[in-house]
């Protein structure tokens, strides 16, 4: 009786132990990849040094020259893996070629990454502000935005490679030339791009303190033209209309508009007028950078506008508005919010937590949407300031989000997200 008293106890007590033990793991939380993980903390003093190389060239919107050097830094890394490399002329003339890198693989997903080189930088900017570090934060033209993002989809590839790991059908990189301005030279490639993958992941920043990014402002630009009539200013400005009074009065009609928010914004941005202290304006011109959660909201601005310029005030000037659209908003929707749920959990395996948010930068993952292709954006390192001489990225932020983007890519692959009927 004792003895097999005592052998039940004994395997209710290992019954239990093994219990126990299988869910330890799951109490733990999810593993990080120990390899990868090693792999991305082995690539960081080469990315940082590449990075410095990158940000140290000067490649603001249209210039061709600096664009092409920034890519014959990245092409042959690229074309060493094994990858297909495209320089593909840019749509319009004025703007670098665009590069398109391919991975064929094994699996059946088609992801998509993009990111862009040019940045809203003067050429000459490099060399009165180089890259630096100072602390945990690298300061730099276009460090964050976006040449962080860029470099670690080129390490990813690299790593994940080096690996093995062939579980796609294709992994595509889009390098684009014209961001800043819209994306005028890539356009068509992208809506190609977008339609014949299943994901789009992008390269944007984070936005502090750690987030990605699931929900993007639109983004368009209304140019106010004045006409007026010139005259001497000292002995007959009766003669003349002045076209820079009759902007002031257009511009007036933006007051009641937002400056800033999470909703519809409307700034002024670029204002001309005069030619001469001595000559009453003739020509008088501005632009509105305006954005948009929603894009009816353009149609709005755009009517009021055109109603303030069908009433001037300053008799005989005649005023024009035109629109130039640049992207469109990225609204939030589950598709994004599915992939933000598992790039949550991937962090959590570093012990990290992500954040999700959206801000008034537009990017190409709203295109994206807009074909029906799921996409994530702000898978960059984190950063702030952009568009300023105080631009930075944080350098905590650099190796978990490789990781981050690697294992993205890993299980994007493995669970490939559906396409969707845009407006479902």
């Amino acid at each position: 009786m004792m003895r097999s008293a005592r052998l039940k106890w004994m395997t209710l007590g290992l019954a239990l132990a093994a219990a126990t033990a299988a869910a330890a793991p799951a109490m733990a939380g999810p593993r990080r990849d120990e390899g990868l993980w090693k792999a991305a903390e082995a690539a960081r003093p080469e990315q940082l040094k590449l990075l410095e190389t990158l940000v140290n060239i000067d490649s603001g919107t249209g210039d061709v020259e600096g664009g092409r050097r920034v890519l014959d830094v990245l092409a042959p890394r690229l074309e060493a893996l094994g990858a297909r490399v495209e320089r593909v002329p840019a749509e319009i003339p004025g703007l670098p070629d665009n590069l398109v890198a391919t991975l064929k693989g094994k699996g059946k997903a088609r992801i998509l990454m993009i990111g862009h080189i040019d940045t809203v930088f003067e050429p000459g900017t490099a060399a009165k502000w180089p890259y630096s570090v100072s602390g945990d934060r690298a300061t730099g033209p276009g460090v964050g935005d976006e040449k962080g993002g860029v470099l670690q989809a080129v390490l990813a590839m690299e790593i994940l490679t080096a690996r093995g790991f062939r579980n796609y059908d294709t992994l595509t990189l889009l390098l684009e030339t014209s961001e800043e301005r819209g994306s005028p030279g890539t356009r068509a490639l992208i809506d190609r791009l977008v339609r014949s993958h299943d994901v789009e992941l992008n390269l944007e920043p984070g936005d502090a303190p750690d987030k990605v990014t699931v929900w993007r402002k639109g983004s368009s630009t209304f140019n106010i033209d004045v006409k007026g009539r010139p005259a001497h200013a000292g002995v007959a400005p009766q003669e003349g209309r002045n076209a820079a009074t009759e902007l002031v009065h257009q511009l007036a009609t933006l007051e009641g508009l937002p400056k800033s928010g999470d909703g519809l914004t409307a700034n002024l941005t670029i204002i001309q007028a005069g030619s001469r202290y001595n000559i009453i304006p003739e020509n008088a011109w501005a632009q509105v950078n305006v954005r948009v959660r929603d894009k009816a909201d353009l149609n709005r601005v755009q009517a009021t506008l055109e109603e303030s310029a069908r009433n001037t005030k300053v008799p005989d000037t005649k005023v024009t508005v035109s629109r130039e659209n640049s992207f469109p908003p990225l609204p939030d929707n589950p598709h994004t919010d599915a992939l933000a749920a598992r790039a949550k959990a991937i962090y959590a395996e570093l012990g990290r937590e992500l954040g999700t948010g959206g801000n008034g930068g537009a990017s190409e993952s709203a295109l994206a949407h807009e074909a029906g292709t799921p996409a994530l954006d702000g898978l960059g390192p984190v950063g702030g300031s952009f568009h300023t001489d105080k631009e930075w990225i944080d350098l905590t932020t650099v190796t978990p989000r490789l990781y981050l983007l690697m294992r993205m890519i890993q299980d994007v692959a493995a669970r490939t997200p559906q396409r969707f009927t845009p407006g479902d």
